[in-house]
């Protein structure tokens, strides 16, 4: 049994942002588990600082309020794993301290880069995450810095697709062709963004189920999904509200043909929680609990994570 197939199997949760400490607190049974972006619990003041990691009191307080109630994942946002100029083990090695504390079953991280590092050595943050070049020579590097990840943090690591507006010319491969090699050559997971997926398969014209077919869906751990909206001629991972339809179809296509698929996280941007509301999260959570539930004998199977009681 590989690891990917070994994990839990935790169900359906959410990803944490600042309008959810009430709802966590009133409607915590409507989750099997927390999704959290652990920067967002931190300020970082750089490297060689002295404390550069200076946690926020009032959200670690409800994290560990959680975690003593429901399993927590990690996906994180500052790896920048696509810029060539830099590879931060630092910030790896502070994820793996944190994965000690909360104990994430696999954590997570995007296939992209924001940050820029130029000929003089000085680090941009581009402020949006940027898709990487599909080609052999970035495949190379990205497959040195998973096995550094790897060799880090013990628990599993997967990598998201992300959404891009622009196409790089003349690139080597497809996106699934990249994931398959990466996953085959160092054993991590895909996390799987149905949504991002949906975006780029309407504003590119391309079909995101053949897309699916070409992807090795047996390195599928998780998969995210969210709502959108249109902006400028083009459609936008907003997370703006509930999924729309097609995401849901795309979900319905993905359970069954995913074996090691664990747990389908909904995402939604916290400036929305009004116009959801706890009615709408708890529908759009039980929605996705029915498809991903109804390919399986449970939506927790023989090998979960037991939930403490609250």
């Amino acid at each position: 049994m590989d690891r990917l197939s070994a994990l839990p199997t935790l169900g359906v949760g959410v990803m944490y942002n600042p309008s959810l400490p009430e709802f966590l607190r009133t409607e915590l049974d409507a989750l099997d588990f927390l999704e959290i972006t652990p920067d967002m619990f931190w300020t970082n003041h750089g490297p060689g600082s002295a404390n550069q990691y200076e946690e926020l009191e009032s959200w670690i307080e409800i994290l560990e309020w959680v975690v003593e109630r429901r399993p927590v994942l990690a996906h994180n946002i500052g790896l920048s794993i696509g810029n060539a100029g830099r590879f931060d083990g630092d910030y790896v090695k502070h994820i793996e301290s944190w994965r000690q504390r909360y104990h994430f079953p696999w954590h997570s991280d995007h296939l992209s880069f924001a940050e820029v590092t130029s000929s003089e050595g000085q680090t941009h943050n581009a402020g949006v995450a940027l898709p990487v070049p599909l080609d052999r020579e970035v495949l190379n590097m990205i497959v040195e810095r998973v096995d550094i990840v790897q060799e880090i943090v013990p628990a599993p690591f997967l990598l998201e697709n992300g959404v891009y507006f622009v196409v790089y010319p003349e690139q080597e491969m497809t996106e699934p062709q990249f994931f398959n090699e990466l996953t085959a050559r160092t054993g991590c997971g895909i996390l799987l963004d149905i949504h991002n997926l949906y975006a780029n398969a309407r504003n590119h014209r391309f079909d995101a189920i053949e897309y699916m077919h070409e992807l090795d869906l047996e390195k599928v751990v998780e998969a995210h999904i969210a709502g959108g909206s249109e902006f400028a001629g083009m459609y936008t991972d907003a997370h703006s509200g509930p999924c729309p339809e097609p995401v849901w179809r795309l979900l319905e296509h993905l359970v069954p043909e995913a074996p090691n698929l664990r747990a389908v996280t909904f995402e939604f941007h916290d400036s929305y929680y009004h116009f959801l509301g706890p009615q709408g999260i708890r529908e759009q959570l039980a929605r996705a609990r029915s498809i991903f539930s109804e390919h399986r004998e449970s939506s927790l199977d023989a090998t979960s994570i037991p939930t403490r009681a609250v």
